[in-house]
């Protein structure tokens, strides 16, 4: 276990865990927030509607009380509002429909947020045509917010739009938010997806920390590879990104917001930057920025995939709790 760092101020931060670091349990809204408060979280955050079991009016009372009587603060989430990325469900109806539907379902629930994302690096653009460009599925995303404005508005809930799967680095996150209006819309900031966009993620949380709403973290590893850098998700203490530095920095710049794990431990996802095809997504990257993630990779130690698990919802449980006793550690939360 690495040394840990001198502990960060508990008062700073509010303890939480995102379900999808259990994604695979099968467990009920109730199950969920119990295990949760088994585990001193203050805030559960279910990243997306499966993890909540449905939306109706009912339901989500009923989920509102029991997690009232825990001490816990529901965080709530859906997944793509971009009607032009490849992530988007419009089986669901228009992104205004769920996203409108969401923000009725948030405050029933108690939560005062709404998570979504944009899409996935996918969404970049690769150069075919056709194909948008992030700067077009921004544009796009700005389109239905704005659409939604007054209705969240009136219910006090607000946008948190997440750096997803390697859709925006933090600078362009912010320019979304700042088109948008953040007397609205914010940030979900992800400490791992940073990653999958080229960034190292304390450049990341320097970009949006004005606009924080809410975390997921994790910890990663990055290393050089003959294509590019390699670099995969890991438990907490793990990595080699600083992960305390980053945790100390969030609750200094994002006092009072939820520290709330997302634990996902993956095989290594190669990024090949010495191809030239690998920079028609990337072409609007800032040298020095791009240099920060290089200097992590080159940094870091090859890291073997973890053997596939017998039992998956026992394996994720098991990097979920070795990460809280480590995140605990370092917030001093006894």
């Amino acid at each position: 276990m690495p040394q840990l760092a001198a502990a960060a101020t508990p008062a700073n931060v509010r303890f939480g865990i995102d379900l999808f670091s259990v994604r695979s349990s099968g467990w009920t809204a109730f199950q969920h927030l119990d295990y949760c408060a088994k585990w001193k979280a203050k805030v559960v955050h279910f990243s997306e509607i499966r993890f909540m079991g449905s939306l109706e009016p009912d339901h989500l009372k009923k989920v509102r009380a029991h997690a009232a009587a825990l001490g816990i603060e529901i965080e709530l989430g859906m997944r793509s509002i971009c009607p032009t990325s490849k992530a988007f469900d419009p089986a669901q109806g228009t992104a205004e429909q769920q996203l409108t539907k969401m923000i009725d379902s948030a405050k029933l629930v108690g939560s005062p947020i709404v998570r979504c994302f944009l899409g996935s690096m996918a969404d970049r653009g690769n150069g075919k045509p056709g194909s948008p460009t992030i700067e077009q599925n921004m544009e796009n995303t700005v389109t239905v917010l704005k659409a939604v404005r007054s209705r969240a508005l009136e219910a006090g809930i607000k946008i948190a739009v997440e750096n997803h799967a390697g859709d925006m680095q933090g600078r362009e996150l912010r320019m979304l938010i700042e088109a948008a209006g953040p007397g609205y819309v914010g940030a979900v900031i992800d400490s791992g997806n940073p990653l999958w966009a080229i960034e190292d993620p304390h450049v990341t949380l320097d970009a949006l920390a004005p606009y924080v709403l809410t975390s997921h973290i994790r910890d990663s590893v990055v290393w050089r590879v003959p294509d590019g850098a390699a670099m995969r998700w890991v438990r907490m203490g793990e990595g080699n990104v600083d992960i305390d530095g980053f945790v100390r920095k969030f609750a200094e710049k994002c006092p009072g917001k939820a520290l709330s794990m997302e634990i996902i431990v993956i095989p290594p996802r190669v990024f090949a930057f010495h191809k030239p095809e690998f920079w028609e997504g990337y072409r609007n990257v800032p040298a020095w920025n791009f240099s920060r993630f290089v200097a992590i990779a080159d940094s870091g130690v090859a890291s073997a995939a973890p053997p596939k698990p017998a039992d998956q919802a026992a394996q994720e449980r098991t990097d979920l709790e070795a990460s809280i006793h480590y995140t605990h550690r370092l917030l001093g939360i006894a």
